[in-house]
């Protein structure tokens, strides 16, 4: 475990729900807000992963209640939204987080995955919302904070279902911003972080030869946790977390076709060559297996060093086109 130092800050106290809190960035923002002081409502489908952040709680001296309930499903969230303000009787922020991938061509996908990868995703930030707000109404405040992805601006090549319910989850959440314009204390902050450096590649599903290790480009879904915490502290309605979200948002605006053009082509060439076309539904039908951990790879210096030359170049070449586009 990493050294554990809790910080004094406004949110000392805090209830806060996290949705898919037992692995990647969901679990790295249990910690993140944990040591902040807040009372931490951990909510996964599976157990073991929630009882390791109840422990990493506990360490902390930190209320901390675990919830196994599956995002899709109402009546789970609502089960969660009744045994969080059975705490002090508030809910201060809920952090939409839980999500589920499957990739692979899309007519060999099997439609019961496709339909549960809306269901994780779509629905469950909808059933997450939707009971938020409500509270958030009778409070007369709250903060609601989605970890939308890129995605939400930019297609995942062979991943058309995954896309379709974060460009959902961006137009549903930015309609709800409008219509709680009006409410000074309640907050609607969106999240948009490139590919992470966590374990949802390894339990996602793929199909047709789709097998793409996590890249070196990866941002960490610690800094991604961060980022949370700043918009449960300072809030604001989009944000992306770090220059690499953005540059490849600002490629994809610029180049849309040629960007998911060759993206396509790179990942069909791989699946083709890729001998062991064993279909695998990962954790879209089923709990995530292990790891059940933030890191999908040991983040190592060389790596970081790498991201930060590249992402500078890149940034760079995009705030370069960009002007030229205006001029």
């Amino acid at each position: 475990m990493e050294d554990i130092k809790k910080h004094s800050s406004g949110l000392k106290g805090k209830t806060v729900v996290i949705t898919g809190a037992s692995s990647g960035v969901g679990r790295a923002a249990a910690e993140a807000f944990a040591l902040e002081g807040c009372n931490i409502i951990a909510v996964a489908r599976g157990q073991k992963g929630i009882n390791e952040i109840l422990e990493y709680c506990r360490v902390l001296n930190v209320l901390a209640v675990g919830i196994s309930a599956d995002v899709s499903i109402a009546e789970d969230v609502e089960k969660v939204t009744a045994e969080a303000l059975a705490i002090n009787g508030k809910i201060d922020i809920w952090v939409n987080n839980a999500g589920v991938m499957a990739s692979g061509k899309f007519e060999e996908i099997p439609l019961e995955i496709h339909h549960q990868v809306i269901k994780t995703n779509l629905f469950g930030y909808l059933h997450g919302a939707y009971n938020a707000l409500k509270i958030f109404k009778n409070q007369n405040e709250g903060i609601l904070i989605n970890n939308v992805s890129i995605g939400g601006f930019m297609p995942a090549p062979y991943s058309a279902v995954y896309s379709a319910t974060k460009y959902g989850i961006r137009g549903m959440m930015e309609c709800l911003q409008g219509e709680i314009s009006n409410r000074k204390h309640i907050h609607i902050c969106n999240l948009y972080p490139q590919l992470q450096n966590s374990t949802g590649n390894l339990h996602s599903a793929k199909y047709s030869g789709f097998d793409m290790k996590i890249p070196f480009i990866a941002s960490d879904p610690h800094d991604t946790a961060s980022k949370m915490v700043e918009l449960a502290k300072h809030p604001q309605k989009d944000l992306f977390p770090d220059l690499r979200a953005a540059a490849l948002t600002n490629t994809y605006r610029l180049f849309p076709k040629l960007v998911i053009n060759t993206a396509s082509a790179a990942l069909r060439m791989k699946m083709k060559l890729n001998h062991d076309k064993k279909d695998d539904s990962g954790n879209v039908l089923e709990n995530s297996k292990a790891p059940l951990r933030v890191y999908g790879n040991p983040p190592s210096k060389k790596a970081n060093n790498l991201r930060l030359a590249l992402f500078a170049g890149l940034g760079f070449g995009t705030a370069l086109l960009l002007m030229r586009k205006r001029s």
